[in-house]
């Protein structure tokens, strides 16, 4: 999966010369968190964010009037607290490696850019959308998470025990497990009772961890 498949596009902009105080508005009016900014000639100059124009507005503790409060807030631009050295991707880069990315540099989005040209925007709720994906977290079904050695095939076992029981798999995820030699899975699986996946499950797993019945949401 691709940042390309997956970025928000159209891009909601700003320019450099908005102040704050609209551009915050702007931002709220839109629900979003951040705006790439856009020099005249469209090229990506920065990034601002909700929390970079909340903190140029005075603190409730100021002596200042409200007219002066207001006054001042018209002369600070989006250019003065923007973020200058924006870190991107591309359209082509792994979600995995932008999640990565976006982790490491503890930002909450990346704009995406096609050579010079910005042409999307991946955010932690785009991130948040695909892992819910994955997991099946919207499907009605039995969830159910187990440890199992981090051996070749067990993957296979515990899928063709649900093949078996005419299950379908609506979501699917692994991480490590309680040990270094052991892994934690992960599914929703549609069309079994939770006692006959459980009994199924029990003989090739170490254990499981948790299983319930989910509704599903829309």
């Amino acid at each position: 999966m691709f940042v390309g498949e997956r970025m928000s596009h159209p891009v909601l902009t700003i320019t450099p010369d908005v102040p704050v105080q609209d551009a915050l508005a702007r931002m709220r009016k839109d629900k979003v968190r951040r705006y790439p900014v856009l020099d005249k000639r469209g090229k990506l100059i920065g990034i601002v964010t909700d929390s970079d124009l909340m903190n140029a507005s005075p603190s409730e503790a100021t002596t200042l009037s409200v007219w002066e409060i207001n006054y001042l807030l018209s002369k600070i631009t989006v250019e003065r607290v923007m973020t200058r050295e924006v870190i991107t991707t591309t359209e082509d880069t792994t979600v995995e490696e932008a999640a990565s990315l976006m982790a490491d540099k503890k930002i909450g989005g990346l704009p995406v850019m096609r050579g010079e040209r910005l042409v999307g925007m991946i955010t932690e709720t785009d991130i948040f959308k695909i892992f819910l994906e994955m997991l099946g977290a919207r499907s009605a079904g039995v969830r159910i998470t187990v440890e199992v050695p981090d051996t070749p095939g067990k993957l296979y076992e515990l899928a063709g025990a649900i093949y078996r029981l005419g299950g379908n798999i609506h979501g699917m995820g692994a991480i490590q497990g309680e040990s270094s030699q052991t892994r934690t899975l992960t599914f929703k699986v549609a069309d079994v009772p939770l006692d006959e996946l459980k009994q199924a499950f029990e003989p090739l797993v170490e254990k499981i961890i948790d299983i319930r019945q989910e509704t599903g949401t829309v």
